[in-house]
């Protein structure tokens, strides 16, 4: 098969969907890697790391997508890549349809295979593609969030962790899983005063078991979130339902209640923010402000950190990848159910319900198109 792996070009993103450690697996089980001109070096990975180990260097990416007949990206394809792709192509990314109608749209009428990387599901239900950039953006809210705390930056002037003499700061996590309880993990580390919210009574009893003594749990109520937000200095936004939008939990009302110069990073954006006043924004204008509080909402906060990113998530992806290589993408799909969660459209057919859901356009049914 010909792998090809495009620069990526939205805003601020500097990672790469395959090391070359990553390329060098796929040539040994015998496919053509082509990476286009300089996509590895915002990850410190310049070209000549990959023909070291056999990719080909490709001058532009219009020429990448007509050459591949698998693409592996980091994020969703924007605009100016939509007429690149060709029926029948598989593209393997992170897509968050249910964030955004037009890209459905788009991969619909492209008529492409989209396997999202977020949607791919082990049987314990744990979203393996997702766990590292979860990882790393749930320790990154609580290091941007402090950032946007000083007064410099448009916050109330506070410290997280204060000093001797006065108090620390509240964080405010809502969601438990990979990105509340790695943020959750920080912001205490940094000594902070934090609660934890979730839904799911069992995962609060691990957490309680697992997180130092400055860290308490709290079932996520309308009430308790409305008290919490009132107190709190920073509130990481950190809820997940796979493949479909986020509940809005931070809703504009609740807003006048807050401190003025509190700070929300709502680190749940790509799946539609569960903060009502949330919208995206990049790393060059990450912040804006609403009745007195800071907003963070920048939709690929681990662009920031590419380096270790990019690695953490060729770690991930690579066993999914070489699979799809080796078998071809639809007996990789009939042979591991993982891959086949990781479905999203076929050939113009949206065959992930809660994306379809979150439209209202028709779902189909995977099985009827893999025959």
């Amino acid at each position: 098969m010909i792998i090809g792996v495009p620069k990526e070009i939205k805003s601020n993103e500097n990672r790469v969907a395959l090391t070359p450690g990553g390329a060098e697996m796929l040539k040994l089980n015998g496919h053509r890697v082509i990476v286009e001109n300089n996509a590895g070096v915002g990850s410190g990975f310049d070209n000549e790391a990959y023909t070291k180990v056999g990719a080909e260097i490709i001058p532009t990416a219009a020429e990448v997508y007509a050459q591949a007949e698998m693409i592996m990206k980091v994020k969703e394809p924007i605009a100016p890549e939509y007429s690149l792709i060709r029926e029948g192509q598989v593209l393997f990314t992170y897509f968050h349809f249910a964030a955004s109608r037009e890209l459905t749209e788009a991969m619909m009428k492209a008529k492409c295979v989209a396997i999202a990387y977020e949607t791919v599901q082990k049987a314990d239900g744990s979203l393996p593609l997702l766990i590292p950039m979860s990882e790393v953006a749930g320790r990154m809210a609580p290091q941007e969030g402090a950032k946007y705390l000083e007064r410099t930056m448009g916050g109330r002037g506070v410290l997280l962790g204060g000093v001797p003499g006065t108090e620390p700061a509240n964080v405010l996590v809502l969601g438990g899983g990979v990105v509340g309880t790695n943020a959750a993990k920080i912001a205490a580390g940094f000594g902070a005063r934090v609660t934890i919210m979730d839904n799911n009574l069992y995962r609060l009893r691990y957490l309680d078991d697992v997180m130092p003594r400055n860290v308490i749990t709290m079932m996520s109520t309308p009430s308790n979130i409305r008290k919490a937000a009132m107190e709190a200095d920073l509130v990481i936004g950190a809820v997940l339902i796979a493949g479909a939008k986020a509940p809005r939990l931070i809703t504009r009302e609740m807003l006048k209640d807050m401190k003025r110069g509190s700070v929300l990073v709502d680190v749940s954006v790509d799946q539609g923010g569960c903060i009502e006043t949330c919208k995206p924004t990049t790393h060059e204008n990450p912040i804006y402000e609403i009745d007195g509080v800071v907003h963070y909402c920048v939709a690929n906060m681990p662009g920031a950190v590419p380096f270790t990113s990019t690695i953490a998530l060729t770690n991930a992806t690579l066993p999914y990848a070489v699979q799809l290589a080796n078998k071809g993408w639809i007996t990789a799909v009939k042979e591991n159910h993982e891959l086949y969660l990781g479905l999203n459209t076929i050939g113009g057919h949206i065959v992930y319900d809660a994306v379809a859901h979150a439209f209202d356009l028709p779902y189909t049914n995977a099985q009827s198109l893999l025959n």
